[in-house]
């Protein structure tokens, strides 16, 4: 009996041609990823041409639309050498933590064994001036006498800034407590035993613990809110400056508003004419199939780059359609709109839109806004996620603070205009907004 069988089958299967995934790859470019993708192109492609893009467009647009922000040309703005400081920006290498506190050390001429602990000690502070506990006890393993570490450890909290080498947010607040003159030992009492409750001002709990009035806690509680939990921060660098870029205006132009997509920082790519000609001219095979080849490659970036406009001109122009009312200046809710309703309408597959919308930032008069922004799901009551927390928001900021809603109190009020959430998902969109519960809100 044989094994070997002859059969037909009928199957569709999807291939990645690397066209295909060039134009994936450019389709989710973010600005500042596109510009920099397409200067490498041009350094590796001879048959690319790159030219600057014509000043005078761009400044018609903002003739009509002057709330455009004019830095949105100066490319210097958002490039970025790596490893090249910013002027002015602090050495972390002689400026950290650390090394303010290992200088202190050095001043209070410690015995070796004592300063070399301390200054390993130093190296263990995170960022906020913390010591884990986990690296105390790491040194019992390291056969140091439990004496010398406590000596050690002593000398570092003594050190400013006030609270470092603590082990836990209370022990920092006292630390800072106890270097105040004239300390108030309620506020100790409480930063060493009730912080949780603090956080929650359940005044009357502590008060009723501690033996002492309602006032009296809150007196404690204003002498920890000055006290600085996190005593390293100072040294912490400053972030890095995230510049943002629109890749699409929303402006009105001759009465209408109109989608345009912002290409002014684009530098103009097209085919080389001299290689062209030298392809049709040179009798060389090598040189030919390698004209061939980068032509190719020049024609797929092209394509790309269409693409790429293309696809993100129908999804803003479909986000302007359907939240034609918040661009207008009529509101500021936004309508329902999915990303799969809309890759529905445009007849395009949802990760198209998907790709075509991460990292792109819409602008309007209005404001920058991410693109994504505009895609609101929609909650009971037939309106968007982002009304619903503009309405929660505008309930908060009205309600008496002496009496305010509870989550419960919310919902109710919600249901009444008309939009219908339960008390956890109230409880989800508070946090959201970054809104204290009730008794966090109660003045």
């Amino acid at each position: 009996m044989s094994l070997v069988q002859l059969k037909t089958e009928l199957r569709q299967e999807l291939k990645l041609t690397p066209q295909l995934m060039q134009s994936m790859e450019v389709l989710q470019m973010t600005s500042q990823e596109l510009l920099e993708y397409l200067s490498r192109q041009a350094e590796e492609n001879p048959l690319l041409d790159q030219s600057d893009p014509p000043e005078r467009a761009y400044e018609e647009l903002r003739r009509q639309a002057g709330w455009i922000d004019g830095g949105v040309r100066d490319r210097a703005t958002f490039t970025h050498e790596e490893g090249a400081p910013e002027a002015g920006a602090m050495d972390s290498a002689l400026e950290s933590l650390a090394a303010f506190l290992r200088d202190q050390i050095h001043r209070l001429r410690l015995p070796k064994p004592l300063t070399a602990l301390c200054e390993y000690l130093a190296e263990l502070v995170d960022g906020d001036g913390y010591l884990a506990q986990e690296d105390l006890d790491g040194l019992a393993a390291m056969k140091i006498p439990q004496a010398l570490t406590d000596q050690a450890l002593d000398t570092l909290q003594s050190l400013d800034p006030p609270g470092v080498g603590a082990r836990s947010l209370s022990e920092c607040l006292l630390l800072q407590l106890s270097r105040r003159d004239g300390a108030d030992p309620v506020a100790m009492d409480v930063a060493a035993r009730f912080l949780p409750e603090l956080g929650r001002k359940h005044y009357a709990a502590i008060a009723q613990k501690l033996g002492i009035t309602v006032e009296a806690v809150r007196r404690a509680e204003a002498v920890v809110a000055s006290l600085e939990p996190h005593p390293g921060r100072a040294f912490q660098p400053a972030e890095p400056t995230v510049y943002v870029r629109p890749d699409v205006f929303v402006a009105e132009l001759d009465g209408e508003l109109k989608v345009i997509l912002n290409e002014y920082y684009l530098p103009r790519v097209s085919v080389n004419d001299y290689y062209l000609r030298l392809l049709k001219s040179s009798d060389e095979k090598e040189t030919k199939d390698y004209l061939r080849q980068k032509l190719r490659q020049a024609k797929w970036l092209l394509d790309s780059l269409d693409r790429r406009g293309s696809t993100l001109r129908r999804c803003a122009e479909a986000a302007l359609e359907a939240q034609r009312p918040f661009f207008s200046g009529q509101t500021g809710d936004l309508a329902p709109m999915t990303l799969s309703s809309l890759a529905e309408g445009l007849a395009l597959h949802p990760s198209t839109v998907s790709r075509a919308v991460r990292g792109k930032y819409l602008q309007c008069r209005q404001g920058t806004y991410p693109l994504r922004y505009f895609f609101s799901l929609p909650v009971s009551g037939g309106v968007s996620r982002q009304a619903a927390k503009q309405a929660l928001l505008a309930l908060v900021r009205e309600e008496d603070r002496k009496r305010p809603y509870s989550d419960q109190d919310l919902s109710r009020l919600l249901a009444d205009r008309g939009i219908l959430l339960a008390r956890r998902t109230v409880t989800k969109y508070r946090l959201e907004l970054g809104l204290g519960s009730s008794a966090a809100r109660k003045k």
